[in-house]
């Protein structure tokens, strides 16, 4: 029975644990013990198996203790603060072009600086306190960064979106549909186009009233008055730690090695004294252990559900229970939700669901181009809403630096909400319309 596939069982729980706002690591590692014994495997094995499996996320984990160093590092010679004034003046007191600015800013994060996360524990902190005075419902801010984060790689051929649509181009060549990258996007728009209204609706609709938060000064971010600030020479060379941090970063591919750099660069001239560096790490603990520990399990957790074998399961079970095509369609993009929920990553899904939803997109009529989409977008859902995806975590990273920002009830459910919902429908919809 399809109800009981372990994937379903052990995504839907960890859905409910973290609802029920249980911490977010033990209600993954119950999913993952859980999924093991609904497939059958001893509670030892599947401990190894997810323990084996957290090795996959081990350079994400660490990308993030050394950023939120790196970004209390930037925070203590008020660079971020100079930041964040200049900010507060480009938007004058308007909490939607704040917030809209915001997600702008993110989409460069996926082309044309491929930052990815990297940008958030440095930018987003020092704003904090001007986010409280306009009295910004940080929900929304979480929904402008997730779009910023996933909009543009589901959309444009460039930066991570030239990754993902090589993974689809590869993948759908493989299972007999050869297509090009320029086929991929001539489609996939409708993906951003969806996530731009849910965008919207979330910013100029639901969560447009104003939200109070308590007034905590963030001591690691340096001065928060209104005084203006000029750059000094500390702040110029923590400037070049930065851009350093980034240029590594560009040519080495690693974000660890990247933000390291940048670190030494710091500390060699000065603008971080010798006798700081404990502080900047404890930090930089305190801000991002929490969400480099969840990447950890959450990889261990995708490595116990692939290892059930309960994934290709339930992905060719579901083809059998398609009726027709618009019934297939729904089931190919619940599917998808399901697995990428649980497994946190698009980029990884689309290997897994490629060798069934080419030949059963095929056997149901539909069209190439109808295929890359139902592809495209089962792969993309869940990634906004999932617990464990680094689209939800790194909003949250740096939103709850005061520890007033919930993961799951002020990220993941808003994200979950207008953008898993507008990508579903208007998956649902275009594949029908393309045919």
């Amino acid at each position: 029975m399809l109800l009981l596939n372990p994937v379903i069982i052990s995504v839907v729980l960890m859905s409910v644990l973290c609802l029920l706002k249980l911490n977010v690591i033990l209600a993954i590692l119950v999913a993952a013990i859980v999924a093991g014994l609904a497939a059958g495997m001893p509670i030892p094995e599947t401990m190894s198996v997810l323990i084996s499996g957290m090795g996959g996320n081990s350079e994400t984990a660490l990308s993030y203790i050394l950023l939120g160093a790196l970004a209390v590092a930037i925070g203590k010679t008020g660079l971020a603060n100079i930041l964040a004034k200049k900010i507060a003046k480009v938007v004058k007191g308007n909490a939607i072009i704040f917030t809209l600015l915001i997600g702008f800013i993110a989409c460069f994060s996926q082309n044309l600086i491929p930052v990815h996360i990297a940008f958030i524990p440095i930018l987003i902190p020092p704003l904090i306190p001007l986010m409280n005075k306009m009295k910004i419902d940080r929900r929304a801010v979480a929904c402008a960064l997730t779009f910023g984060l996933k909009a543009p790689y589901i959309s444009l051929p460039v930066g991570f979106g030239l990754l993902f649509f090589t993974i689809i181009k590869d993948q759908m060549s493989q299972n007999g549909i050869p297509v090009s990258v320029s086929q991929i996007s001539g489609v996939m728009w409708i993906g951003g186009v969806a996530m731009i209204f849910g965008l919207l609706l979330a910013v100029l609709v639901v969560y447009r009233k104003p939200r109070e938060y308590k007034e905590i000064i963030l001591e690691e971010f340096g001065d928060n008055n209104n005084e203006e600030i000029k750059m000094t020479g500390k702040h110029w060379l923590a400037l070049l730690g930065a851009l350093v941090a980034f240029a590594v970063q560009l040519i080495t591919k690693s974000l660890p090695l990247g933000a390291l750099a940048g670190l030494g660069v710091m500390i060699l001239t000065r603008s971080i004294k010798w006798k700081e560096i404990d502080s900047l790490m404890d930090g930089g603990m305190k801000m991002m252990a929490f969400i480099a520990f969840v990447m950890l399990i959450a990889a261990g957790y995708g490595n116990v559900l692939r290892e059930t074998g309960a994934i290709e399961t339930l992905v060719i079970n579901t083809a059998g229970m398609v009726g027709g095509k618009f019934g297939g369609a729904f089931l190919m993009l619940l599917i998808g939700l399901l697995v990428t929920i649980g497994i946190g990553t698009s980029f990884g899904t689309i290997p897994i669901i490629a060798a069934i939803y080419c030949p059963l997109g095929l056997k149901l009529g539909f069209s190439p181009a109808s295929i890359i989409l139902l592809l495209g977008i089962a792969a993309a859902l869940g990634d906004a809403g999932s617990p464990a995806s680094d689209s939800t975590l790194g909003p949250t990273s740096g939103l709850n630096v005061d520890g007033q920002h919930d993961h799951i009830w002020d990220t993941c459910v808003p994200t979950f909400i207008f953008y898993d919902t507008t990508l579903l429908i208007s998956g649902l919809i275009g594949a029908m319309i393309i045919g």
